[in-house]
């Protein structure tokens, strides 16, 4: 059996998070995520960052975490609001979960321009 490879082959793309590798999410798909974390009683926050800084330090929190919000409209209202304020900029969602003291999940939901 041969080896139809060199090393050097395979490329990494350079990726934001978990879902980077998949498609990016459509609306409907960013809802059930929301969705999904707060019906995990976790707490949603948005966090946003230039692309030249994305990858080298920790990016800066939108307002402050959204403790106890269950309103899946609110959340997406405030996705919007940080997009209007830094188009240029990556969108990050979290959902803390205060009983394991961690992130139940983070994903990218925008990715922004160069």
């Amino acid at each position: 059996m041969s080896n139809n490879y060199t090393e050097g082959d395979f490329q990494t793309a350079q990726t934001l998070e978990t879902f980077g590798f998949l498609p990016k999410l459509t609306q409907e798909e960013i809802h059930a995520q929301i969705a999904y974390i707060i019906a995990n009683n976790w707490t949603p926050a948005i966090e946003h960052e230039h692309p030249t800084g994305s990858s080298n330090h920790y990016w800066t929190m939108w307002k402050l975490p959204f403790f106890g919000e269950r309103d899946l409209g609110k959340v997406v209202d405030e996705l919007e609001a940080c997009g209007r304020a830094y188009p240029d900029h990556h969108i990050r969602l979290l959902g803390y979960d205060n009983y394991t003291q961690s992130q139940g999940s983070a994903f990218v939901v925008r990715e922004g321009r160069v």
